[in-house]
């Protein structure tokens, strides 16, 4: 006889934002997910991605963070690996979609469990979202009005305003 299936316990959103969780996880419809990190290759690609954009903040308009929490609706909470913001930010959790929301992949991630982020990031207004695969170095981009393709360029952008990570620095 198999083992009868656990419920998952619910926790509100006060609980959630009231809690720290080491590394911080998601909040999806009551539920806590962790998400895959921790590892050389994604530490090493998130890394330069923040640098990449960071050194470049002043001159292109624009705050970079890594591991923000985003309310991406009432009931949940992504934490992109790395954010881009137009200006400065006002909120200390963005309530405000970012211009681009960067995931990397892990070994661990299952691709359905992705796209759902990356629908959440639409769906909230993010214009941007990019998705790097460090293990194989393809990137792919996702809006809303194209979802989600495989970008053989050497080269992500944005437009309106134009950003753009040449992959070569960043997969090195």
């Amino acid at each position: 006889m198999p083992a009868p299936l656990q419920q998952a316990t619910l926790i509100s959103v006060e609980e959630y934002l009231a809690t720290s969780y080491r590394p911080d996880c998601d909040y999806v419809d009551g539920r806590i997910e962790e998400r895959n990190l921790g590892e050389f290759d994604h530490s090493s690609l998130q890394t330069a991605i923040a640098v990449y954009f960071g050194s470049r903040q002043k001159q292109l308009g624009i705050t970079v963070v890594v591991e923000q929490r985003v309310q991406v609706s009432p009931t949940r909470f992504r934490i992109p690996d790395v954010c881009v913001v137009l200006g400065k930010p006002a909120e200390q959790i963005f309530r405000t979609p970012p211009f681009l929301c960067v995931e990397i992949l892990s070994p661990e991630d299952r691709m359905s469990r992705v796209e759902q982020r990356i629908d959440d990031y639409l769906a909230m207004g993010v214009r941007y979202v990019w998705l790097l695969d460090p293990s194989t170095r393809r990137a792919y981009a996702a809006t809303a009005d194209t979802g989600l393709r495989e970008i053989r360029e050497a080269v992500l952008k944005t437009e309106n305003p134009v950003l753009e990570l040449p992959l070569a620095e960043v997969f090195e």
